[in-house]
């Protein structure tokens, strides 16, 4: 099964910050292979540089701390994202949780004090809308 993965998860330096978000148990997944992971990264996709003030989801919008609007670039990103999993045949991804763009049911609040809300980030509602399973690095073995 090919499944498009959040690149930060398989240890590329993507995330906001300047880091990543390696998860070991993922990347022990990918080496035992049986699997396909298509990496992506949506903020970077959508314009974003890293490392990149971080954003929070506030409604339809998505905000860094200080207000600058970066919702287009969050929303081109998941078009990508959703693009490249059609040119690859995905039917599932792992992308990071609570993230603005990545997370699945769960993300931070918009107010940048680590509150999370129920709510899905801007890629993973779009996948999910598009029929792409979307799990994070604390669930992903059902998919596997």
């Amino acid at each position: 099964m090919k499944i498009l993965v959040s690149a930060c998860l398989l240890g590329i330096a993507c995330k906001y910050s300047g880091g990543d978000n390696a998860c070991p148990a993922l990347l022990d997944a990918l080496r035992r292979g049986g699997h396909e992971f298509i990496p992506v990264c949506p903020e970077v996709y959508g314009g974003l540089p890293t490392p990149r003030p971080p954003a929070e989801r506030v409604g339809s919008r998505v905000l860094t701390a200080d207000g600058t609007d970066v919702t287009a670039q969050y929303r081109r990103g998941a078009e990508i994202a959703l693009q490249m999993a059609k040119l690859y045949g995905c039917e599932a991804a792992v992308l990071k949780a609570n993230s603005p763009s990545c997370g699945r049911g769960v993300i931070y609040d918009g107010t940048f004090c680590h509150r999370k809300v129920p709510g899905s980030g801007v890629t993973a509602e779009l996948l999910e809308a598009n029929g792409i399973h979307v799990y994070n690095e604390e669930n992903f073995a059902a998919v596997l």
